[in-house]
């Protein structure tokens, strides 16, 4: 691959709900590189293998391990610590559950989220 030509940001994709996934590869695919994984604990064994995502987009509520037990080890881990985290959940306390956890969180969106405030979310963060 030539070094001028620009490779697409991969973003890490964590949601046990078949129909938010198909929405988000919809949204994204065409943009950017996408993985997606059904569990907390997928994502994990992806990213054990030495997988770099440059964005991680997690539901909140998934069963085994959960969105927030998630983050908050992958932020502690130091490896991902600098990781851009967008947060969906379709709690109705989620700015509550959000402003309690003991770890910070880019940016998160209540579901059914808007498409484009998503999308203007991801800019935000892999330009910043």
């Amino acid at each position: 691959m030539e070094s001028s030509a620009k490779t697409r940001k991969v973003i890490l994709i964590i949601d046990d709900e078949p129909s938010i996934l198909k929405l988000l590869n919809f949204i994204l695919s065409s943009t950017y590189d996408l993985t997606i994984k059904t569990s907390g604990i997928e994502a994990i064994a992806w990213l054990e293998e030495g997988n770099d995502p440059d964005l991680i987009i997690s539901d909140l509520m998934m069963p085994y391990f959960d969105g927030s037990l998630l983050i908050k080890n992958l932020k502690v881990s130091g490896l991902y610590r600098n990781t851009p985290v967008i947060l969906l959940s379709g709690a109705d306390d989620l700015a509550e559950k959000v402003d309690a956890m003991p770890f910070t969180v880019d940016s998160f969106l209540q579901k059914p989220f808007n498409p484009t405030a998503l999308k203007a979310s991801i800019s935000e963060l892999l330009t910043s």
